[in-house]
């Protein structure tokens, strides 16, 4: 050996993948879009989305325009559109398709779509979420909104996709706790985004919205208040777990018309809450008032307190409320 010459020092990685040049390798963006990288090797084969660039050792390298490319691949397949047609209009760039088969509505409602349109916008949906694609996430939920009408949208798109993330994250361990948590926030922000709320005259009760204590499951409760925005109903939403005296609290000083207390569980519906709020009187002597109780979710079925409303759906309670508000529901088609 001569030791008069110094020994070859290996070189930084960041400095190896600045010699193979720039962009992204097949693997990182693989981790990054949640496909694989076979995924990636398949659609530059079939569809020509491969990266412009290689290096000299003929690595992949995708550069940000490469990205962006199967970025909208992955986007407009989750809309159910066929492979070789989503990639066709990838490489256009096109920013907003409509899915096979489903024209564009406007306004609150639309004609009616057959069970499979709606299945592959909750698919989409779904695959967009486990990819953590929070965009196409956000995307695909606004256009279920506009495309189908809020109260479908909900019924038949979110709530299906909700119940098959929580079916995956049970089946799977404990995994994919981040993909439900993105998708729960993603619909709350659909659902608080989905109408412009009017506001009713002063001298209109409110609706009281409440989880009762110990209940974390709030997003069918602002599907309700989305809703009530729609029909122009006065409320007061108060969210998840509110405990007894703040929802006693709360009644006592908004007066409301209704009181509607959401369960999800058997195990959190409280009857002596519904019992006691019932009997809860307002006002001066002699114009004395007390709110119509409404029994929502799951967690009643059974259980009942005289007189209280106890709607099996969204549509039940929207016109069940409607009915009681009919100086300021301007849409008496949900009753």
């Amino acid at each position: 050996m001569d030791e008069g010459r110094a020994a070859p020092q290996a070189q930084p990685v960041a400095v190896q993948e600045a010699e193979e040049g720039p962009g992204v390798t097949t693997g990182a963006l693989a981790r990054r879009l949640g496909v694989s990288p076979t995924t990636l090797r398949s659609w530059d084969r079939r569809y020509g989305l491969g990266p412009v660039h290689r290096s000299t050792g003929r690595h992949r390298r995708w550069t940000d325009e490469d990205i962006a490319v199967v970025e909208e691949m992955c986007r407009l397949t989750t809309t159910g559109l066929p492979p070789a047609e989503a990639a066709r209009l990838a490489r256009k760039r096109l920013v907003v398709v409509e899915p096979v088969g489903v024209p564009r509505q406007t306004g609150r409602r639309a004609a009616p779509v057959s069970p499979a349109a709606l299945e592959r916008e909750y698919r989409g949906i779904s695959r967009a979420a486990t990819r953590l694609d929070a965009p196409t996430v956000h995307t695909l939920l606004s256009e279920a909104v506009t495309r189908y009408g809020l109260v479908a949208a909900w019924q038949e798109v979110m709530v299906p996709v909700l119940h098959a993330v929580g079916r995956k994250w049970e089946e799977a361990g404990d995994r994919y706790v981040e993909v439900e948590h993105l998708l729960s926030w993603h619909v709350s922000r659909t659902l608080q985004r989905a109408v412009a709320a009017v506001e009713p005259p002063a001298d209109v009760p409110p609706l009281v919205l409440a989880c009762v204590p110990a209940e974390q499951h709030v997003l069918p409760l602002e599907a309700l208040s989305a809703g009530l925005d729609e029909l122009g109903v006065p409320q007061r939403m108060f969210g998840a777990a509110v405990p007894v005296e703040a929802v006693s609290a709360a009644v006592r000083r908004t007066g409301p018309r209704i009181v509607v207390l959401w369960a999800q569980a058997r195990s959190t519906a409280s009857l002596p809450l519904a019992r006691h709020l019932a009997e809860t009187h307002w006002g001066v002597r002699g114009a004395r008032g007390k709110p119509a109780v409404m029994l929502a979710g799951p967690g009643w079925a059974g259980r009942t307190v005289r007189g209280a409303l106890h709607p099996a759906t969204l549509p039940q309670a929207l016109g069940q409320i409607a009915r009681l508000y009919p100086e300021v529901s301007r849409d008496p088609a949900h009753a």
